[in-house]
């Protein structure tokens, strides 16, 4: 499968404009700025008077995100960017001067050019550096937790973020290879995982690579996911004006989850009303353009 020209196709756009209804004059934060695919078109709707505030932890996307809306052929409004996570969305909009925004949109999904590039060591399809930083002030990489944790801890870690099932003999068979010489390779770090995971009866293949759930783990706890969405899940409602818009586009179970807990409960305390009673899927024709959006579900709400 290629990689885009931009090195990334936005996920859910009908669904996202339409939830999120950026207007002319209004002020909104795309908080996972990415290639800014999304945050083009949210952009053009919001006029000269209007205000995007675009977020990115990743250097490289925000640098590229910047020119890409400085090419526009007219500038569609007023663009403030940051490198910040969107747990720091009370210092990025105290930096702006706004008080309160129209619209938050968060994109939890990473870009199809990190997922690529050696350079964030995110991937098995071929030899990388087992990193998995996207924001280069972290200082733990994944090399760091697969070679310090303690093997019951590491378990522990593959299967409440991914929900792997081997995941004790995935840890046990992590010991052992590390005890020869530290894992420091995706290649590497992928065969151990596959050897540890027994092939199913009559041989048919596996609809996911055995090293899925381990990569997608340690890219979590790498990156603090879980901790960093909570944070923005909670600081979110009083950042929006009243009936300003939350979209949230998650991309496996225990994200979504976080979000339609949340959602919940900011609604049960009256803080905002949920617009989608079910999550978003992509529809017919975009699965088939860009079957990476497979697993994309967009939740929406509302401040009261």
């Amino acid at each position: 499968m290629e990689t885009p020209a931009s090195g990334h196709d936005p996920v859910l756009i009908r669904e996202t404009l339409e939830y999120l209804r950026p207007q002319n004059g209004q002020t909104i934060v795309d908080c996972t700025l990415g290639r800014a695919g999304h945050a083009s078109l949210i952009a053009a709707r919001l006029g000269p008077d209007g205000l995007l505030i675009g977020c990115d932890v990743d250097p490289r996307n925000l640098e590229f995100a910047q020119s890409r809306l400085a090419a526009l052929s007219v500038p569609p409004c007023r663009i403030r960017l940051f490198h910040a996570n969107f747990a720091e969305l009370g210092e990025v909009l105290a930096a702006a001067g706004i008080a309160s925004v129209d619209g938050i949109l968060a994109d939890l999904g990473l870009s199809t050019n990190q997922l690529f590039d050696p350079h964030y060591g995110l991937s098995f399809a071929q030899p990388m550096p087992l990193d998995m930083r996207i924001d280069p002030r972290l200082t733990v990489t994944a090399a760091t937790l697969v070679n310090s944790m303690k093997e019951a801890d590491l378990a522990d870690l593959l299967f409440d973020l991914a929900q792997e099932h081997f995941s004790r003999r995935i840890a046990r068979k992590i010991g052992d290879a590390r005890r020869l010489s530290p894992i420091t390779t995706t290649d590497r770090l992928a065969e151990i995982c596959r050897s540890a995971i027994p092939s199913k009866r009559g041989g048919s293949p596996e609809k996911i690579d055995p090293a899925t759930r381990t990569f997608l783990a340690l890219r979590m706890a790498v990156n603090r996911e879980v901790q960093n969405l909570s944070a923005l899940l909670a600081l979110a409602p009083a950042a929006l004006a009243p009936e300003g818009r939350l979209a949230v586009i998650s991309f496996q179970s225990t994200e979504d989850r976080l979000v339609k807990q949340a959602f919940r409960s900011a609604e049960q305390t009256g803080l905002v009303k949920i617009l989608t009673k079910k999550p978003l899927s992509p529809a017919p024709d975009e699965l088939a353009s860009n079957p990476r959006s497979r697993s994309a579900k967009l939740r929406a709400a509302q401040k009261t």
